[in-house]
């Protein structure tokens, strides 16, 4: 079985479950002040599993189906170890991409956040880095955008929509796992930054 498809299973089989069990997501769920004075570190991970409701978890595991396969095919014909690689990309991913969150809100009580956008965004970006130029639809858009101006007007739409704070989205993780998911391939291997300009130009 893919690492894409394995996340997908178990992310989608936890975040149902939970949908029906409020002990469980309120156990789960990132809550920054619970992790910095509680020590309660596994919140990092367990609320990547979680999802707010049935469109937050498709459209999460949608991009992963459509982006996650590719990347992880690359990573395996790239890098030696390549399913390890891409499964740290994606662990890794939720890490980083939480960190800033819990820095941000670690004296707040009430702030709480779920969803595996910041690892999908890593895996994203990860594929932006590879094929530049791959066509990404949004939805209501009916024309193909290219992958790297996609890439640009998401960084810079998470970073306006954080200094906004007007949602209850947390697009820092979104920015951050995002910027990850491209440098992270190159730290492995610092040549695929020259290809990438390559492909770009």
């Amino acid at each position: 079985m893919s690492i894409t498809f394995f996340i997908i299973i178990l992310t989608s089989s936890v975040s149902i479950y939970a949908f029906n069990n409020r002990q469980l997501f309120d156990k789960f769920k990132l809550n920054p002040y619970m992790v910095v004075n509680r020590k309660e570190y596994n919140r990092i991970y367990t609320h990547a599993l979680l999802h707010a409701d049935w469109g937050h978890l498709i459209f999460n595991m949608l991009t992963l189906y459509f982006f996650g396969g590719m990347v992880e095919k690359y990573f395996i014909m790239i890098f030696p170890a390549g399913k390890l690689m891409y499964a740290l990309l994606y662990a890794v991913g939720i890490l980083i991409s939480a960190l800033p969150t819990v820095l941000k809100h670690k004296n707040n009580h009430y702030y709480n956040s779920v969803g595996a956008s910041g690892a999908v965004s890593a895996v994203l970006f990860a594929g932006i880095l590879f094929d530049p130029h791959m066509s990404i639809f949004i939805m209501f858009i009916p024309i193909p955008i290219p992958a790297f101006l996609f890439g640009i007007a998401y960084l810079v739409y998470s970073q306006y929509m954080s200094r906004q704070n007007r949602d209850n989205i947390n697009h820092d993780a979104h920015f951050y796992g995002a910027v990850f998911g491209f440098t992270f391939p190159i730290f492995l291997k610092p040549a695929l930054i020259g290809y990438f300009f390559t492909m770009l130009f």
